[in-house]
């Protein structure tokens, strides 16, 4: 297993080293582009990272690389833009905590449809004061 580099110069740095860790330029490449042979998504994505050259990544294709790197455990890309940005490394979340946050977000949410309904019923079964009887 390859260390980590402490330091990464550039976002085209930080992300070779996620794509190292996820197979390499040829294998992620062709997650990428399948609609390419693997050689030829690899070179795409060689150049992609490349300045000197005209392909360059969608903000899309960041995102996968960065997604992409949450799955292999291999943080640099991300802590790159945290850092170049001002902001503290940011720790990835667990599936299990996350699918824990999102139960209790869903039962309290639950709740406050039910206490929502509540209150609807209510209205209904109220009698109308909004007009003015006379007699």
């Amino acid at each position: 297993m390859t260390q980590r580099a402490l330091f990464h110069d550039s976002i085209a740095d930080a992300l070779r080293a996620v794509i190292a860790a996820a197979g390499g330029t040829k294998t992620v490449g062709a997650r990428m582009r399948p609609e390419l042979p693997a050689d030829h998504a690899g070179r795409w994505l060689s150049d992609c990272l490349n300045d000197s050259r005209r392909e360059h990544l969608a903000p899309d294709q960041v995102m996968f690389l960065l997604r992409l790197g949450r799955e292999v455990g291999a943080h640099d890309a991300i802590d790159w833009i945290a850092a170049a940005s001002g902001y503290a490394a940011p720790s990835p979340i667990s599936p299990d905590d996350e699918r824990a946050q999102l139960m209790r977000d869903y039962v309290e949410a639950a709740k406050g449809m039910a206490r929502m309904a509540e209150r609807i019923e209510r209205l209904h079964a109220a009698p109308d004061t909004t007009t003015l009887r006379r007699a």
